[in-house]
């Protein structure tokens, strides 16, 4: 009789009947499902595969129906259903009903605590890290991978909870039981939209941004996707203002900053970026300045003229829009990383590699610092691309680059393709 009903049924009201009469297999195809596209939008965006890994996407796939999917149903829903015996009645009250119960708040908190502090550190990131090794690893090693676990178990968590502590409150507090499990994969699948949005291109990261999985390494990814947004040149920022490079030398003082940033303002002009830097006795100032275009030139004067300034040794250079090639179609961005032991060479070396494979370079600044005993040697270059040959082959591109870890016996070396910009 039942299945009569059914069949007779309109095909929407069937569909909307199986999470609650088949939440298991439901929960366990969504998870499946999910985790698979995770790995495509990875393999798609983030490493730009012409063709799919279908093995690599196969495997993570069953860890979706495998432990997402049954594992995760099982903690969710008969486990903290005997746990928590209330759970669903609260959760079939009205909101006003809800937020009244205290009870069935703290139940619900309880939950999260057991999920976030309990089930993830000692069940879901061991098998997740023994997964990924597994398959993105020629060698699989699961000590490897445990080692990997416990070495990033801090940030892990502590990105986790970030994320993940209010997205399962609002999950556990709204959705019906047999719900759960999809609420989680909503949200896993949202974050690594998100990540293969901000990191389109970033193959050197790949690994971290598998599975939908928020940990240390993806949150952190994340962040830094965020402040590129808004890193823009402020001479392409505002192209109506006229733009000035000011560079100043003078004896170390107290004042000098404020003295040469104060003239400025005076004059109209607005410091954008600056690098300031005492090297001996000298302190080296260089700044940006946007200015209107009519008080441009009475600021080159004023520098020149106003006898407070004669300490310093002034340069300024007025500044262009970039006009970038007609032929050129597209830009590729890259963020390139060095670390090695201090010695005469590596910013040349690094310079002449880049410049070798016919790349601008954007940005760079090198510093020195003290790990243990050992001087080391920083370079973070921001390069582009103008080739188009470079977007076609970009795999051999980075191969050769990354030859520059080996030539120098570099201890980090690391590459970030940032995406490419149309004109």
């Amino acid at each position: 009789m039942l299945s009569t009903v059914l069949t007779k049924a309109p095909l929407w009201a069937r569909l909307k009947s199986v999470p609650s009469e088949h939440p298991f297999a439901f929960g366990v195809v969504i998870s499946g499902i999910k985790t698979s596209c995770s790995d495509l939008l990875v393999q798609k965006v983030i490493e730009r595969k012409e063709q799919v890994d279908w093995k690599r996407n196969a495997a993570f796939a069953a860890f979706g129906f495998v432990y997402l999917g049954g594992v995760q149903y099982a903690i969710y829903v008969p486990f903290f259903g005997r746990l928590f015996p209330r759970t669903a009645a609260f959760v079939a009250k009205p909101f006003r009903e809800k937020v009244k119960d205290t009870r069935g708040i703290l139940g619900t908190a309880a939950q999260v605590f057991l999920d976030q502090a309990v089930h993830h550190p000692l069940m879901y990131f061991p098998a997740f890290y023994a997964t990924k090794e597994l398959v993105m690893k020629e060698k699989p090693d699961v000590g490897r991978a445990m080692s990997e676990y416990r070495q990033n178990m801090k940030e892990d968590l502590l990105a986790l909870w970030k994320v993940w502590v209010p997205a399962t409150f609002v999950n556990f507090f709204f959705a019906p039981m047999h719900l759960r499990i999809v609420g989680v994969a909503a949200t896993s699948l949202v974050w690594t939209c998100i990540l293969s949005v901000m990191r389109g291109g970033d193959v050197q990261h790949a690994e971290d941004m598998i599975g939908g999985a928020v940990t240390g390494a993806s949150f952190t990814l994340l962040k830094e996707g965020l402040d590129e947004r808004y890193n823009t040149s402020p001479v392409e920022l505002d192209p109506d203002q006229g733009h000035l490079c000011i560079s100043a030398a003078g004896k170390q003082r107290p004042g000098l900053v404020a003295l040469l940033a104060r003239h400025v303002a005076s004059q109209g002009g607005n410091v954008t970026h600056s690098k300031m830097v005492r090297l001996g006795e000298e302190f080296i100032i260089q700044m940006h300045v946007a200015v209107p275009q009519d008080k441009q030139v009475d600021l080159l004067t004023s520098l020149e003229s106003n006898p407070t300034l004669h300490e310093f040794n002034i340069q300024a250079t007025k500044l262009n829009v970039r006009c970038y090639k007609k032929q050129a179609k597209a830009v590729i961005g890259m963020q390139i990383h060095c670390v090695g032991r201090d010695r005469p060479g590596m910013l040349a070396a690094v310079a002449e590699r880049i410049a070798g494979k016919d790349m601008s370079i954007e940005s760079v600044e090198t510093q020195l610092r003290m790990h243990g005993d050992q001087r080391e040697f920083v370079v973070d270059a921001l390069v582009s691309s103008n080739n188009e040959s470079d977007k076609e082959n970009l795999t051999d591109l980075l191969n050769d680059l990354s030859k520059i870890k080996e030539e120098l016996g570099l201890d980090t070396l690391d590459i970030r393709v940032q995406g490419c910009v149309k004109d």
